[in-house]
Protein backbone atom coordinates (compact mmCIF):
# COMPACT_ATOMS: atom_id res chain seq x y z
CA UNK A 1 0.00 0.00 0.00
CA UNK A 2 0.99 3.61 -0.67
CA UNK A 3 1.73 6.26 1.67
CA UNK A 4 -0.64 9.58 1.67
CA UNK A 5 2.32 11.27 0.43
CA UNK A 6 3.43 9.04 -2.33
CA UNK A 7 -0.10 9.36 -3.57
CA UNK A 8 -0.70 12.75 -3.36
CA UNK A 9 3.18 13.38 -5.11
CA UNK A 10 1.50 10.75 -7.63
CA UNK A 11 -1.90 12.72 -8.35
CA UNK A 12 0.76 16.15 -8.63
CA UNK A 13 2.72 14.55 -10.94
CA UNK A 14 -0.28 13.44 -13.38
CA UNK A 15 -1.90 16.50 -13.23
CA UNK A 16 1.30 18.75 -14.14
CA UNK A 17 1.57 16.01 -16.97
CA UNK A 18 -1.99 16.78 -18.27
CA UNK A 19 -1.47 20.09 -18.10
CA UNK A 20 1.97 19.80 -20.18
CA UNK A 21 -0.44 17.78 -22.39
CA UNK A 22 -2.15 20.90 -23.56
CA UNK A 23 0.63 23.36 -23.39
CA UNK A 24 1.15 22.72 -26.91
CA UNK A 25 -1.83 23.11 -28.74
CA UNK A 26 -2.41 26.23 -27.23
CA UNK A 27 1.54 27.37 -28.26
CA UNK A 28 0.04 26.06 -31.47
CA UNK A 29 1.35 28.01 -34.87
CA UNK A 30 -1.00 29.95 -35.96
CA UNK A 31 -3.75 28.78 -39.19
CA UNK A 32 -2.47 28.81 -42.55
CA UNK A 33 -2.38 32.16 -44.11
CA UNK A 34 -3.19 32.83 -47.32
CA UNK A 35 0.45 33.80 -48.78
CA UNK A 36 0.42 36.99 -47.75
CA UNK A 37 -2.42 38.37 -49.79
CA UNK A 38 -5.46 39.93 -48.68
CA UNK A 39 -8.74 40.63 -50.97
CA UNK A 40 -9.01 44.40 -52.12
CA UNK A 41 -11.73 45.63 -53.95
CA UNK A 42 -12.69 48.77 -56.08
CA UNK A 43 -15.09 51.43 -57.26
CA UNK A 44 -17.56 49.43 -60.07
CA UNK A 45 -19.89 52.63 -60.74
CA UNK A 46 -20.86 56.34 -59.50
CA UNK A 47 -24.80 55.89 -59.39
CA UNK A 48 -27.48 58.25 -58.88
CA UNK A 49 -26.99 61.02 -56.26
CA UNK A 50 -23.66 60.41 -55.23
CA UNK A 51 -23.82 57.17 -54.52
CA UNK A 52 -21.10 54.90 -55.67
CA UNK A 53 -20.85 50.96 -56.48
CA UNK A 54 -18.01 49.23 -54.77
CA UNK A 55 -16.90 45.61 -55.39
CA UNK A 56 -14.30 43.04 -55.86
CA UNK A 57 -14.80 43.21 -59.85
CA UNK A 58 -12.52 40.59 -61.74
CA UNK A 59 -8.92 41.21 -59.80
CA UNK A 60 -10.64 40.00 -56.58
CA UNK A 61 -10.27 37.13 -54.75
CA UNK A 62 -12.41 36.57 -51.92
CA UNK A 63 -11.32 32.80 -51.02
CA UNK A 64 -7.35 33.17 -50.94
CA UNK A 65 -6.70 36.85 -51.38
CA UNK A 66 -5.51 38.75 -54.58
CA UNK A 67 -2.97 41.67 -53.51
CA UNK A 68 0.25 41.01 -51.48
CA UNK A 69 -0.33 42.62 -48.01
CA UNK A 70 3.34 44.35 -48.41
CA UNK A 71 1.29 46.44 -50.77
CA UNK A 72 0.21 50.05 -49.24
CA UNK A 73 -4.05 50.82 -50.49
CA UNK A 74 -6.13 52.49 -49.31
CA UNK A 75 -8.57 50.88 -46.84
CA UNK A 76 -12.58 50.95 -47.70
CA UNK A 77 -14.28 52.23 -44.83
CA UNK A 78 -17.97 52.08 -44.37
CA UNK A 79 -20.29 54.05 -41.83
CA UNK A 80 -23.61 52.61 -41.66
CA UNK A 81 -25.89 54.99 -40.52
CA UNK A 82 -29.62 53.49 -41.97
CA UNK A 83 -29.48 55.77 -45.21
CA UNK A 84 -32.76 54.94 -47.17
CA UNK A 85 -32.12 53.31 -50.59
CA UNK A 86 -31.86 55.99 -53.07
CA UNK A 87 -34.35 56.42 -56.20
CA UNK A 88 -32.38 54.93 -59.05
CA UNK A 89 -30.86 51.98 -57.42
CA UNK A 90 -32.64 48.54 -56.64
CA UNK A 91 -30.86 46.74 -53.69
CA UNK A 92 -30.12 42.85 -55.24
CA UNK A 93 -27.87 39.96 -53.69
CA UNK A 94 -24.83 40.43 -55.81
CA UNK A 95 -25.14 44.94 -55.33
CA UNK A 96 -27.11 45.39 -52.54
CA UNK A 97 -27.41 48.71 -50.02
CA UNK A 98 -24.71 48.97 -47.54
CA UNK A 99 -27.33 51.91 -45.64
CA UNK A 100 -24.64 54.59 -45.19
CA UNK A 101 -21.52 56.27 -46.78
CA UNK A 102 -17.99 55.09 -47.54
CA UNK A 103 -14.63 56.85 -47.76
CA UNK A 104 -11.10 55.79 -48.40
CA UNK A 105 -8.14 56.53 -46.42
CA UNK A 106 -4.70 57.00 -47.30
CA UNK A 107 -2.84 54.11 -48.39
CA UNK A 108 -1.47 51.62 -45.69
CA UNK A 109 0.13 48.30 -46.53
CA UNK A 110 -1.80 45.35 -45.65
CA UNK A 111 0.52 43.64 -43.14
CA UNK A 112 -0.33 46.66 -41.13
CA UNK A 113 -3.76 45.61 -40.49
CA UNK A 114 -3.31 43.12 -37.91
CA UNK A 115 -6.72 42.34 -36.54
CA UNK A 116 -10.37 43.61 -37.53
CA UNK A 117 -10.20 46.05 -34.43
CA UNK A 118 -7.11 47.75 -35.29
CA UNK A 119 -8.85 48.14 -39.44
CA UNK A 120 -12.08 49.32 -37.43
CA UNK A 121 -9.47 51.83 -35.52
CA UNK A 122 -7.91 52.84 -38.82
CA UNK A 123 -11.02 54.09 -40.36
CA UNK A 124 -12.64 55.76 -36.93
CA UNK A 125 -9.23 57.70 -36.42
CA UNK A 126 -9.89 58.95 -40.47
CA UNK A 127 -13.21 59.82 -40.18
CA UNK A 128 -15.03 59.81 -37.22
CA UNK A 129 -16.78 57.45 -34.67
CA UNK A 130 -19.27 55.03 -36.43
CA UNK A 131 -16.66 54.32 -39.42
CA UNK A 132 -15.01 50.94 -39.78
CA UNK A 133 -13.92 48.44 -42.47
CA UNK A 134 -15.69 47.68 -45.25
CA UNK A 135 -17.26 43.63 -45.48
CA UNK A 136 -17.82 42.01 -47.82
CA UNK A 137 -21.55 40.96 -47.16
CA UNK A 138 -22.28 44.63 -46.29
CA UNK A 139 -24.95 45.22 -49.13
CA UNK A 140 -28.07 44.56 -48.30
CA UNK A 141 -31.45 43.59 -50.43
CA UNK A 142 -35.16 42.61 -50.20
CA UNK A 143 -38.47 43.96 -47.90
CA UNK A 144 -36.47 46.02 -45.60
CA UNK A 145 -33.28 45.40 -46.17
CA UNK A 146 -33.15 42.22 -44.34
CA UNK A 147 -30.89 40.10 -46.66
CA UNK A 148 -27.31 40.11 -46.60
CA UNK A 149 -25.45 39.32 -50.47
CA UNK A 150 -22.38 39.80 -51.70
CA UNK A 151 -19.23 40.65 -54.36
CA UNK A 152 -20.51 44.62 -54.12
CA UNK A 153 -22.30 47.24 -52.97
CA UNK A 154 -24.00 50.62 -53.45
CA UNK A 155 -23.56 53.69 -51.09
CA UNK A 156 -23.04 57.20 -51.00
CA UNK A 157 -19.64 58.40 -50.74
CA UNK A 158 -16.74 59.37 -53.02
CA UNK A 159 -13.67 57.13 -53.79
CA UNK A 160 -10.82 57.17 -56.03
CA UNK A 161 -11.25 55.42 -59.84
CA UNK A 162 -8.68 53.40 -60.65
CA UNK A 163 -7.41 51.80 -57.50
CA UNK A 164 -7.79 48.74 -55.07
CA UNK A 165 -8.95 49.27 -51.38
CA UNK A 166 -7.97 46.75 -48.72
CA UNK A 167 -11.92 45.22 -47.41
CA UNK A 168 -12.70 42.58 -45.01
CA UNK A 169 -14.62 39.24 -45.31
CA UNK A 170 -16.16 37.89 -42.88
CA UNK A 171 -16.32 34.21 -44.17
CA UNK A 172 -12.91 33.37 -45.62
CA UNK A 173 -9.03 33.34 -44.64
CA UNK A 174 -8.56 36.04 -46.45
CA UNK A 175 -8.06 39.50 -44.72
CA UNK A 176 -4.60 41.09 -44.14
CA UNK A 177 -4.59 39.73 -40.63
CA UNK A 178 -4.89 36.12 -41.81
Amino acid sequence: MRSVKTVLALGAAALAAAGALTTPAAAAPPAPDSNGKAMTWTLLADGPGGTVQVGGGPLSNPYQGDTATTTALPLLCLKVDGRPVPAGITPGFYAGWARGAVAATAPIRGNRLTGRAVADGVCANNFGAGWRMAEFHDGRYGTNLESSGGWSFWAEGDVPAGTRFWTAINDQPANPWN
